[in-house]
């Protein structure tokens, strides 16, 4: 299972409709307020703004920013691999486990890959003058590593390109290193809009780093489409939905773990900082096979280096998707 959210594949193998599949493979937030926009015919028929001035404007003001530190994409994949082709270093240590389309990315850019195993130890340091990914908080386990900034440090030392992906950073508002693009010439930040504001198929990602940095990177004319950048333009305005997210986030994490640990199939459970939780199963495989009969999709976890598919991803619910799970983890167990 190289990535979650493949419902389509799964409803296929066991002949339902994707629809009857609750999917806790899928980290995205649970709290989706509808929104009613829409788009005359003479906005969608006229070419937008090929720089998207207004749109970054906006973004430079909600992340502190200026509009010349921010690069738009067509979702922050697209912007991961743009990164690579772009820079010259040859050496890309990465953190790992991580999001696996950064490996692909280097690849693709025919860099040398090394891995550390940061969970063994973040430390470990890297070449000097490499490229270094880190992703905080992390995947799959949702780990924010509070000595960010030491890290950093002692990459810049090592006088190292950084790449900080924080997609999943807001989801308990916790302390972002975009400051410090001001600070080192170096750093990268990858930011997915998609998993907090809740618009998988909103096709926007970001990178935020210095304006001469930025300007080197690549993107085709009008590669983001009016639709989608109105969509997610009023999503961000909504200043209601961060403070309710992370209210019903931080209760539905809590029941996610209470219903984890009491179902006693699981020997270890990995406090998380994000919307998804990681747990340890001596049967992963069996019980995600179970768990599919029942048309609950989870995340198996052997895609993640260092990791095997007896480590299963739950992603943060609502209560109906909880019930369901609960009463699927006590009928796999009786």
């Amino acid at each position: 299972m190289k990535h979650g959210a493949n419902i389509y594949k799964y409803a296929k193998r066991i002949e339902c409709e994707p629809q009857e599949l609750i999917d806790f493979s899928s980290n995205i937030n649970l709290y989706q307020p509808e929104i009613n926009f829409s788009l005359s015919s003479k906005e969608v028929a006229k070419y937008p703004d090929s720089e998207y001035k207004d749109f970054r404007g906006f973004l430079a003001q909600k992340y502190e920013l200026k509009k010349s530190q921010i690069a738009l994409f067509c979702g922050a994949t697209t912007a991961i691999y743009e990164l690579f082709s772009s820079l010259k270093r040859k050496n890309v240590f990465l953190y790992a486990p991580l999001y696996g389309e950064y490996e692909k990315a280097a690849l693709a850019a025919k860099k040398n890959i090394y891995k550390i195993n940061r969970i063994e130890d973040e430390t470990q340091a890297p070449l000097d003058d490499s490229i270094v990914v880190f992703v905080n908080p992390s995947t799959p386990e949702g780990t924010y590593y509070k000595n960010i900034k030491e890290l950093m440090s002692s990459w810049m030392e090592l006088e190292c390109t950084i790449i900080l992906d924080e997609s999943f950073l807001e989801f308990e508002e916790l302390e972002s290193m975009r400051e410090e693009i001001n600070n080192y010439k170096r750093l990268y930040i990858i930011q997915s809009f998609s998993k907090f504001y809740s618009c998988a198929g909103v096709r926007v990602g970001a990178i935020f780093s210095n304006k001469n940095n930025i300007q080197k990177l690549q993107t085709p004319l009008w590669h983001l489409s009016s639709l989608d950048v109105n969509f997610l333009k009023q999503r961000l305005a909504d200043e209601s939905f961060a403070q309710k997210s992370r209210e019903l986030h931080k209760a539905q994490k809590e029941e996610l773990n209470n219903i984890l640990t009491e179902s006693k199939l699981f020997t270890e459970i990995v406090e998380s900082d994000s919307n998804f939780i990681l747990a340890y199963t001596p049967n992963g495989e069996e019980l995600w096979e179970k768990l599919l009969e029942k048309k609950i999709l989870v995340r198996k976890c052997a895609s993640f280096d260092y990791l095997n598919n007896n480590w299963l991803r739950f992603a943060v619910k609502d209560d109906i998707s909880h019930t369901a799970l609960k009463e699927a983890l006590h009928q796999v167990k009786s």
